[in-house]
């Protein structure tokens, strides 16, 4: 079964299965944020669901590490749309706007 390690040499998260490489997310790394820039999976290797176990193996480590998210890869704004109860919070409420993801509702009617 495939594992998603990070790897912080290359600045990327990667998918794997053994030694071959299956995808990666690329990200810029500051001590507070998490840019996710890019995000592939070898075609060989299309519609088994990596793409999306990597992306969200990626998102819940940001979590876990305290990290805020910006989403510049548009994979990653996909399945934060798809999934915002999960990962929507990642994202500083001050720039969903700029990619394209809900603000946050100010409860007023």
């Amino acid at each position: 079964m495939p594992s998603v390690r990070d790897n912080p040499v290359k600045h990327r998260y990667e998918i794997r299965e053994g030694d071959q490489l299956r995808g990666f997310a690329d990200y810029e790394l500051t001590t507070q944020r998490i840019t996710f820039t890019h995000a592939e999976v070898d075609p060989a290797f299309s519609g088994q669901g990596l793409a999306r176990r990597l992306v969200g193996e990626a998102l819940d480590d940001a979590r876990r590490r305290g990290l805020a998210v910006l989403p510049v890869c548009p994979y990653v704004r996909k399945v934060i749309k798809k999934h915002p109860e999960r990962y929507l919070d990642l994202v500083p409420a001050d720039l969903r706007g700029r990619f394209g993801l809900p603000a946050p509702t100010t409860g007023q009617p």
